[in-house]
């Protein structure tokens, strides 16, 4: 548990949006990183509106890109997402810091409240 760190997250997320629909990547990864989570004794940590932005996210870079690439070749070219808990951080493109501290965030995606 202590060595997968958000870039791992951010993999995994990849390879599910590689071998699975959007929406059957998404119900999938979000069920097993809340197991995950409650298996480590930590089912606190996730966080819905975070797993769920991520993953579409990713899976807009991966559409956009003009072909398939490997995990690598992603990582390289979306080097932000990596990004955790900085001042880049690419949620706080979308989301303020108060929604996603919040209660309801981390139990139900909430959209997006910020364009910038």
């Amino acid at each position: 548990p202590d060595s997968f760190h958000h870039a791992d997250h951010v993999r995994m997320a990849f390879l599910y949006l590689r071998r699975y629909s959007a929406l059957e990547a998404l119900g999938r990864f979000s069920t097993s990183l809340a197991r995950f989570a409650a298996a480590m004794g930590k089912a606190d940590r996730y966080h819905e509106t975070i797993t769920w932005a991520f993953l579409f996210i990713i899976r807009e870079r991966m559409a956009r890109s003009s072909r398939q690439q490997t995990w690598p070749e992603f990582a390289s070219d979306n080097a932000d997402l990596l990004n955790w808990k900085d001042k880049d951080d690419v949620l706080k493109r979308y989301y303020k810091d108060e929604t996603l501290a919040s209660p309801l965030a981390r139990s139900t995606f909430v959209l997006p409240d910020k364009i910038s």
